[in-house]
């Protein structure tokens, strides 16, 4: 008695798929792939400390630089000396962590393509969205750290917390903005070709909105062409907002801009990323 042998279809032999499409997951699944990426994130970190090199020292050495520098020169203009800047420059800190410190998810984006993770990804039955959120959540964990490391050195040259409500806003108007401009660095990571492409074209970006703004002076000195360009600005407005919620003064209307800003620039970049994303993928 002979056996029958049924010929393998296709469907049966070929390779597991790329990144399962999430319309075929669940929620609860996106969830339990994101929360495991996060982890395998953390644990290259803990396996690669000298990743987190920037988000440790990049605080201390702004923080020392602008207020031991600039600070007597800047703060006399402010009418306050050192210690009036001290209260003026450590809120628009926070809000330049949030967008420097951004950078990171398209570099780090950008690493996994070329070492080949993406190809291990490709095998495994997880949500693309997964890879994406994940990449985020570590980063604004990155983010959360650099801030902390801000505020205690901040403390140590003289910055007074008298509103702790504020300086929590404060952070989670940070991240919320930080949060948007993620999905721009994650559109570079998967377009450009490497990670010093991604920072090259990061800090063409950062260099101009961080300095002209609000963050390290203010603007009423500057040139009535570059004031414009400020009040657009919108790491001006999360500066702004952040000093008013830490140190006293108008929040509202820098609030809502800032707000308007990151619902805007994510309603903008976050379907570009993911379609360039599954693009690729």
């Amino acid at each position: 008695m002979s056996a029958t042998t049924t010929p393998a279809t296709p469907a049966a032999t070929a390779a597991p798929a790329a990144l399962a499409p999430d319309a075929r997951i669940s929620l609860r699944a996106h969830v339990r792939h994101t929360g495991a990426l996060v982890r395998r994130n953390l644990l290259w970190i803990r396996q690669d400390p000298e990743s987190m090199f920037d988000a440790l020292l990049m605080p201390i050495v702004f923080t020392l630089l602008f207020v031991y520098v600039f600070g007597g020169s800047i703060g006399q203009a402010l009418g306050g000396g050192q210690d009036g800047y001290v209260q003026y420059v450590i809120p628009g800190m926070i809000a330049m962590m949030s967008m420097t410190l951004s950078q990171g998810v398209g570099t780090g984006f950008s690493q996994d393509f070329n070492s080949g993770v993406m190809d291990r990804f490709r095998s495994l039955p997880i949500g693309r969205g997964s890879v994406l959120f994940a990449k985020i959540a570590v980063e604004m964990a990155r983010m959360l750290f650099a801030t902390t490391v801000l505020m205690i050195v901040a403390v140590l040259v003289g910055f007074d917390i008298d509103h702790w409500a504020g300086l929590f806003a404060a952070v989670g108007l940070s991240a919320v903005f930080a949060s948007s401009i993620m999905w721009v660095f994650l559109t570079l990571g998967v377009v450009l070709k490497n990670a010093q492409s991604v920072q090259a074209m990061g800090f063409m970006v950062l260099f101009p909105l961080q300095f002209g703004s609000s963050i390290f002076a203010p603007t009423q000195s500057m040139p009535g062409w570059l004031q414009s360009f400020t009040d657009y600005n919108p790491l001006s407005t999360l500066a702004d907002a952040a000093r008013g919620l830490m140190v006293g003064g108008p929040v509202a209307h820098d609030l809502w801009i800032t707000l308007g800003w990151s619902a805007a620039i994510t309603a903008v970049m976050a379907p570009i990323a993911v379609h360039k994303f599954r693009t690729k993928t």
